[in-house]
């Protein structure tokens, strides 16, 4: 059964950086600044490695399903009753890829008296209320996206397994990788997926934590995707052992409060849940439900980060304290701060977003590698000290001749778009910054003291 307290592993970040060889204050690579930054080669950050490995790099190879995985879904599809899936596929990837957030109860409200307020002000023709609203509810399905919950039964769910187990699959692992990178002594012994759906996430769970995962919850409200998930562990049939032992499925969360996992997971989920208040009450749960790491991940769009940001900011409020586990929570990846998202409350608002490179089942339709776009968020339980955190490249890398452009997210809680050179920072940074991918860190410390904020802040009051 799930652990109630599992090991503390993130007692402080002190000791998280000590593991990922992040150099303290007095031995930082450089001070990087809109000037002329000064740059210590002496700190042996690198120890013997080369720079194309320095500690940064969270870089993860193009990933690959596991054989049975890839051949059981194959067998599935192919003993299925399913007609024009290759159409069907690419209808449900563009839905779920456009999808916005359903439109809240009270913006709805907010809509609707405007809208009455203009017809009112525009026109005399309404000669009874009736009219006033009838014309009000047909401008506002005009112009109201209309959100609906996707009903997975058995057809549509093998659709969803076409379309998105291996995109989901990548997604997911480049988010375990980067906890198995940063802090490689973490050896969890319990997850909890929310939202399983074909159950992709125990599968990169396995291949990350095979050696010491013991209990694999799968929490998916489709009983039709539990059946799926559950197949597919199966080789694709319903009888037969199951690939990974320990999972076990079931539609509702578990009650009981002391229950806890070291890794909960909700991929591709918060999407799902009709309203904000509900999204609410479901991160908080999964809160309550974590010992170690809460992994978050949505599709690497503008509506996928905000629900990001809005979890993480519920999180971080810690306005519902446990009484069972009262350790607060940090950003452990990617955010190198617990501020605001200066993505969002820039003048032009841009995604969050990273990608990860995958090879894709080999259907007939879909042969050649592909990238996942995705957003995540990964929170994690304990007291961290203040310390230098190393900024996170938000975009990819622009190398040019003698010099670099990174767009980076840093510690102080801004954007910084640096162009670094040899000369001016130094053989190290800039080799370091030269092998450097979308989503890495860049090991260079920003105090935020030498660098002057994009926007003036109000004084405090």
């Amino acid at each position: 059964m799930a652990t109630v307290r599992g090991p503390s592993y993130l007692l402080t970040l002190g000791r998280w950086r000590r593991g990922v060889g992040v150099a303290p204050r007095s031995r930082a690579l450089a001070a990087l600044v809109p000037g002329v930054s000064q740059v210590d080669n002496k700190s042996g950050f690198l120890g013997k490695r080369p720079h194309r490995r320095h500690p940064g790099i969270l870089k993860l190879p193009c990933v690959r399903l596991p054989r049975a995985l890839a051949d059981a879904a194959q067998l599935m599809l192919l003993d299925s009753a399913v007609t024009n899936v290759e159409k069907q596929v690419q209808a449900l990837t563009n839905y779920l890829w456009s999808r916005h957030l359903p439109v809240e109860p009270g913006e709805l409200q907010r809509r609707a008296e405007h809208l009455e307020k203009k017809f009112l002000e525009n026109s005399d023709s309404f000669q009874t209320e009736e009219k006033l609203r009838g014309a009000v509810l047909h401008a506002l399905r005009k112009t109201t996206y209309h959100w609906q919950e996707l009903s997975y039964n058995e057809g549509l769910s093998l659709v969803y397994m076409a379309a998105r187990l291996d995109g989901g699959f990548a997604a997911v692992s480049r988010a375990f990788h980067e906890i198995r990178t940063q802090l490689p002594e973490f050896q969890p012994k319990t997850l909890m997926d929310f939202g399983s759906g074909t159950g992709s996430v125990t599968w990169a769970a396995h291949s990350i934590w095979g050696q010491s995962l013991r209990e694999y919850m799968c929490v998916d409200s489709s009983a039709a995707m539990l059946d799926l998930a559950e197949k597919l562990l199966k080789g694709g049939s319903e009888n037969g052992k199951l690939y990974i032992p320990g999972v076990f499925f079931r539609q509702f969360l578990p009650v009981s409060p002391k229950v806890q996992f070291n890794v909960v997971v909700s991929a591709f989920s918060l999407s799902e849940l009709p309203s904000k208040a509900d999204r609410a009450e479901i991160v908080q749960t999964l809160w309550r439900k974590t010992s170690d790491f809460l992994i978050l991940v949505e599709n690497g769009t503008k509506a996928g980060h905000c629900l990001l940001m809005e979890a993480r900011d519920l999180v971080l409020k810690g306005k519902e304290k446990s009484p069972l586990d009262p350790r607060p929570g940090f950003v452990f990846a990617p955010c190198p701060h617990e501020l605001p998202c200066p993505q969002l409350t820039a003048s032009k608002p841009l995604a969050c977003s990273f990608s990860q490179a995958y090879h894709p089942i080999p259907f007939s339709w879909s042969k050649k590698p592909k990238e996942e776009k995705f957003s995540m968020v990964i929170l994690a339980r304990g007291s961290p000290e203040e310390a230098n955190r190393w900024p996170r490249i938000t975009q990819p890398v622009l190398k040019r001749p003698r010099h670099v452009h990174c767009h980076l997210c840093c510690p102080d809680g801004h954007m910084q778009h640096a162009v670094l050179t040899a000369r001016r920072h130094g053989r190290d940074l800039y080799r370091c910054a030269r092998v450097s991918s979308w989503g890495d860190l860049l090991p260079v410390t920003t105090p935020s003291e030498l660098l002057p904020s994009p926007v003036e802040d109000p004084p405090e009051s």
